[in-house]
């Protein structure tokens, strides 16, 4: 068992500085020989690891091997791959904190508040899957006495899932054990700037699975991304991501008509009505936010729209809230909210703030600037930020900032606000907050988002759909029918029988 050994005050890793891909069972440096550098966001430009830069050749090593390893996994009892799943889920578990300070050092995500839920989360979704396992069945027809007709759930081979940087963990969870539990192989690609749990991830498997069917690549997602997406040896491309590289994805996969599924971004609204207000309200939206992740989430409710009757008294409730989060080091208990996860990011966020401040007609109820001085100027540190008077058809309403910014804007008509908030090309999520049901759940009916919550802005609960609606994405994950659309394929047998 490799240690991931971290020291509690700088957060450097103290051994395994150089971490190793997995293809066909073995950790295994790039063909390339080239290695890239993984930074620590909480201190800007502390390296705190290698891991190889792989190409196009470390692709097809891992897709053959996957290849190689399909047809026996495919045709083993489903109680040994649940088996095998379950055993990945309690060595999780076993190095949960492992695995959380990990995370916290890898993504910027604060230990107490974001890794061990996210870890705990994993660990839920290998056991989630392990029980469904035997749910991978067809169906027999009525078709005469003398037919037999009858389907087969058959899995669809190599299944490539490429992952974002801000929950790897999390995706992974929601790809990886589904993927496998339907009889598939996976190649595994891991984020540019968050590789780290990713790797642990693949040693932890790798001691349960037999060899070749779980692989892990790390490099840049231009090269690897796109050689999995072409790769002829490739059957499914499962991608979580941005909604432009999605469309690069989608491209590049359709052209070989293979199957592919996107989780990509989200702009979400959180419609609050006069009726819902009180404290768990308050609690509600702070959570819906997702600034305790940095904002950076594809389902962050970042569009706040409160009714006119209520607006200055949540808005200053909420400002309240968010403004008592503390900001700092990922890996200290006191933290509420960590660091953004690289300089490109920040620096985009900030565009925002910029924008937001130079524009008259808003008011800045938080935050609005980048800290300058003290202990958040030596990593990638925002603030939250909260910005009044938005209109929706603002660039800060329409677009993605994957940052800890939330823009209010004011409704007094349902009709109104539901066109508000479908004036969006996301449908991802959307958050509701009414006491009165007629109101709660009509609003809900209407709003175009492939998940809603009703008094409630928590984050996806293992066995629920997840997906989105219009460019946030295709197809459905987390759940047994997202399991069964999304990495099996029917086959349809008819049987003459002789009277």
């Amino acid at each position: 068992m490799t240690e991931v050994s971290v020291d509690p005050r700088t957060g450097a890793i103290l051994d395994g500085f150089e971490q190793l891909m997995w293809i066909d069972g073995e950790r295994t440096e790039a063909r390339t020989g080239e290695w890239r550098e993984v930074k620590n966001p909480a201190l800007r430009e502390q390296v705190i690891a290698r891991v190889p830069s792989g190409g196009a050749d470390d692709v097809d090593r891992a897709v053959s091997a996957a290849r190689r390893a399909f047809p026996g996994w495919r045709s083993v009892h489903f109680t040994e791959r649940a088996r095998a799943l379950a055993k990945i889920a309690d060595d999780i578990e076993e190095q949960a904190e492992e695995f959380a300070r990990l995370t916290a050092l890898d993504t910027g995500n604060a230990l107490r508040t974001q890794a061990r839920p996210e870890v705990a989360t994993l660990v839920a979704l290998f056991r989630y899957f392990a029980g469904v396992a035997g749910e991978v069945k067809g169906t027999t027809l009525p078709a005469g006495d003398n037919q037999l007709h009858y389907t087969r759930l058959e899995p669809l081979g190599v299944v490539a899932c490429i992952l974002p940087w801000n929950s790897p963990l999390m995706i992974a969870g929601f790809k990886v054990p589904a993927a496998l539990a339907a009889g598939n192989t996976v190649v595994l690609k891991a984020a540019d700037d968050a590789p780290l749990t990713i790797l642990l991830l693949a040693e932890i498997c790798n001691r349960h699975l037999p060899a070749g069917v779980l692989n892990v690549l790390t490099g840049r997602g231009s090269v690897i991304g796109q050689a999995l997406s072409t790769h002829p040896g490739v059957d499914k491309v499962s991608f979580t991501g941005s909604t432009d590289v999605g469309r690069g994805v989608a491209r590049q996969a359709s052209e070989r008509l293979a199957h592919v599924s996107l989780e990509l971004g989200g702009k979400n609204p959180s419609i609050v009505f006069p009726d819902a207000v009180d404290d768990e309200l308050i609690d509600g939206l702070l959570a819906a936010s997702r600034f305790t992740r940095q904002g950076q989430s594809c389902t962050a409710g970042s569009r706040l729209f409160l009714h006119e009757d209520i607006y200055d008294e949540v808005l200053e409730r909420l400002v309240a809230k968010l403004g008592a989060l503390k900001v700092g080091d990922p890996l200290d208990e006191a933290t509420d909210m960590g660091a953004i996860i690289n300089a490109s990011q920040h620096r985009q966020i900030s565009t925002y703030l910029d924008e937001g401040r130079a524009d008259k007609s808003l008011t800045v109820a938080l935050g609005g600037n980048v800290p300058t001085e003290g202990p958040l100027t030596e990593g990638y540190y925002h603030l939250p930020t909260v910005f009044g008077g938005v209109r929706n058809d603002f660039r800060l309403a329409q677009e993605e900032i994957f940052g800890p910014v939330l823009a209010a804007i004011r409704w007094k008509d349902i009709d109104e606000v539901v066109a508000m908030a479908n004036d969006s090309h996301y449908g991802l999520a959307a958050y509701v907050w009414s006491h009165n049901l007629d109101n709660a759940l009509n609003t809900a009916h209407r709003v175009e988002a492939g998940w809603v919550q009703v008094n409630q802005g928590g984050g996806q609960l293992v066995g629920q759909s997840y997906g989105g609606y219009k460019q946030s994405g295709i197809g459905r994950e987390v759940s047994l029918e997202g399991m069964l659309a999304g990495f099996t394929q029917t086959k349809q047998i008819n049987v003459k029988l002789r009277g």
